[in-house]
C-alpha cells in the first residue's frame, strides 16, 4: 500500500512543485508534520488549551493550599472614636462623652482538618486602648497564646468529598490538555489539506489550460485544412476559455486558503507557502478492542464518569447532613493578662477557657428536608443513567472510528490506484486524439476523470490522516509507537 502511495506522492510533488517553487523564490515549503508542530506551539487553539490547563492547575494548587496551615496577621493601627454614650450604674443612666483610640494586633495560625471538616487554630493577640479626658488613661489586654478547635459534629464535610474529586479533576485536566493538543492537530490537518487541495486544483487547471491551448492550436490547423468541423474547433476553444476561467478561480481559492493557514499558524504574510503531500502513516490495521480499552483508561471523559457519580453521591450526603440533627463544637484554651503598662502585658498571665456546643434539631418542616433528600437521590439516579448511556456511546464511538479508519486504508489504496490509472488513460486518450483516432468528447471525458481521480486521492488521504488523529484524540494512544501518549507539563509556563 505505502509503495503505491509513495510513488504517487512523488509524482504529485514533482508536478506540483516543479514549476511552483521555481516561480516563487521566496516560497516556504511545509510538510504536514511541520505544520502540526508549528500549530502545537503557536496556534490560537494551542495557546487557549495551554491557558485552560494552567487555570485547572492553579485551581488544584489552591485546593491543596487550602489544606495547609495558614498564618495571618490582623492589625488595627489605630481606630479612633469620639462619641456620646449611655452608661448604666446603680444610680441610674447617664450620658458621657468618650474619646479613645484603639490599637490591636493579632497573629493566627489555622489548619483545616480534611478528615473531619473542622479547623484547629493557634493565635496570639495584643490590644491597647487610650482613653482621652483630662488625663490620658492607657490599658493593655494581651492573649499570649490561645489554642482552639471549631468542629461540626454531624454536618456535611465538604473536604471529605473534595479529597476524592479534586485529584480526579486535575487528572482530567491533564488528559483534556492532551486531547486539546490532538484537536489542534486535527484542525491543522484539515487546514493543511484544504490548502493542499487548492494548490493541486490550481496545478491541474494550469496543466489543463496548457493542454487545451496546445489542442486549440492543433485544431485550428486541422480546421484550416478541412479535417475537422467548425463545431469541434469551437468546442475546443470553449474548453480553453473555461480552463482560463478555472485557473483564475483556483488562484483565488489558493490565496484564501493560504490566508487561513497563515492565520492559524500565525505566520508572516511576506512568504508564499507550498505544501508537500504526505504519505499514509505507517500504522498497521488498528485493533478495535485495544482502542476501546485504551480509551477507557486514558480519556478525560472516562475519568469524568467516575467523578460525576462521586459528586452525585456527595450531593445526597449533603442533603441528608444539612436536614437532620446537627451540632457544632467550639473550644479554646489560652492565657490572658490586662495592665496599664506594656512591660507587664505578658507578666504572670491568667488562664482562660471557653467551650460552646450548639445544636440544631429540625422539629417541624412540613417534609422540606425529606423533599431535598429525595430530590438529591433522584438527581443521583438521573446522573447514573446518563453516565451509563454515555459510557455505551463512548465505547461505540471509538469502535466505529477504528472500523472507519481500517476501511479508509483500503479506500486510500483504491484512490491511489485510480489516480494512476486515470492519469495514464488520459495520456493514452490524448495521444489517440492527436492522431485523429477519437473525438474531442472522449478526450474531455478522460480529462475530467483524471482531474476527479487526482482530487479524490487527496480527499482520501485527508480523510485517512484526519481519522488517524481523531482516534489518537479519542484514545490518547500512539498506535505507531505502541504506547500511551504523555506530555511534560512542567514545560508549560507557570506550572511547577
Amino acid at each position: 500500500m505505502n509503495r503505491v502511495i509513495r510513488t504517487l506522492t512523488c509524482v504529485l510533488l514533482f508536478s506540483g512543485l516543479n514549476s511552483g517553487v521555481s516561480a516563487q523564490d521566496n516560497a516556504r515549503v511545509f510538510t504536514l508534520p511541520e505544520v502540526i508542530e508549528i500549530a502545537k506551539r503557536q496556534s490560537p487553539d494551542a495557546l487557549a488549551a495551554m491557558h485552560r490547563f494552567r487555570s485547572s492547575y492553579w485551581e488544584y494548587r489552591n485546593y491543596k493550599a487550602g489544606l495547609m496551615p495558614m498564618l495571618t496577621l490582623d492589625a488595627t493601627l489605630p481606630s479612633l472614636s469620639r462619641s456620646i454614650e449611655k452608661i448604666t450604674t446603680t444610680e441610674g443612666d447617664f450620658f458621657i462623652e468618650r474619646n479613645l483610640a484603639n490599637y490591636s494586633a493579632g497573629l493566627a495560625l489555622t489548619k483545616n482538618i480534611g478528615l473531619t471538616g473542622g479547623q484547629v487554630f493557634l493565635n496570639s493577640n495584643l490590644q491597647r486602648i487610650d482613653l482621652f479626658s483630662d488625663t490620658t488613661v492607657t490599658s493593655y489586654l494581651s492573649s499570649p497564646l490561645n489554642i482552639g478547635i471549631r468542629q461540626p459534629i454531624f454536618n456535611y464535610n465538604a473536604y471529605k468529598w473534595l479529597r476524592k474529586t479534586e485529584p480526579m479533576r486535575y487528572t482530567e485536566a491533564e488528559r483534556r490538555y492532551l486531547e486539546d493538543v490532538e484537536r489542534v492537530t486535527i484542525s491543522a490537518t484539515n487546514i493543511f489539506f484544504s490548502l493542499l487541495d487548492a494548490q493541486i486544483r490550481l496545478k491541474i487547471q494550469q496543466i489543463n489550460q496548457a493542454n487545451n491551448d496546445t489542442l486549440y492550436q492543433i485544431a485550428r490547423g486541422r480546421y484550416n485544412i478541412g479535417t475537422i468541423a467548425e463545431n469541434e474547433l469551437l468546442q475546443i476553444e470553449l474548453s480553453l476559455l473555461n480552463s482560463r476561467s478555472a485557473v483564475e478561480a483556483a488562484n483565488l481559492e489558493v490565496e484564501m486558503k493560504t490566508f487561513d493557514l497563515r492565520s492559524f499558524l500565525r505566520l508572516p504574510d511576506k512568504d508564499d507557502i507550498v505544501l508537500i503531500a504526505p504519505v499514509a502513516p505507517p500504522s498497521p490495521a488498528m485493533d478495535a478492542q485495544l482502542a476501546v480499552s485504551e480509551a477507557r483508561e486514558n480519556r478525560a471523559d472516562a475519568l469524568a464518569f467516575n467523578r460525576r457519580m462521586i459528586e452525585a453521591e456527595s450531593a445526597v450526603n449533603k442533603a441528608k447532613a444539612e436536614n437532620r440533627f446537627n451540632a457544632n463544637l467550639f473550644a479554646v484554651y489560652g492565657l490572658t493578662q490586662t495592665t496599664d503598662k506594656f512591660q507587664d502585658a505578658y507578666h504572670n498571665p491568667q488562664d482562660q477557657q471557653r467551650l460552646e456546643l450548639g445544636i440544631q434539631i429540625p422539629i417541624l418542616d412540613w417534609g422540606y428536608a425529606r423533599g431535598k433528600i429525595k430530590l438529591a437521590e433522584s438527581d443521583r439516579e438521573l446522573q447514573k443513567t446518563a453516565v451509563q448511556q454515555e459510557m455505551i456511546d463512548f465505547d461505540q464511538e471509538v469502535f466505529l472510528k477504528v472500523m472507519q479508519f481500517n476501511m479508509q486504508r483500503n479506500q486510500l489504496v483504491i484512490a491511489a490506484k485510480s489516480d494512476t490509472v486515470a492519469d495514464k488513460r488520459y495520456e493514452v486518450t490524448k495521444q489517440r486524439y492527436l492522431i485523429g483516432k477519437i473525438g474531442i468528447t472522449d478526450l474531455n471525458i478522460a480529462q475530467a476523470e483524471k482531474d476527479n481521480a487526482r482530487q479524490g486521492y487527496i480527499a482520501a488521504l485527508h480523510t485517512y490522516w484526519r481519522s488517524f488523529y481523531e482516534i489518537r484524540k479519542l484514545t490518547l494512544y500512539d498506535f505507531i509507537a505502541g504506547k500511551r501518549m504523555s506530555f511534560n507539563f512542567d514545560d508549560i509556563p507557570d506550572v511547577e
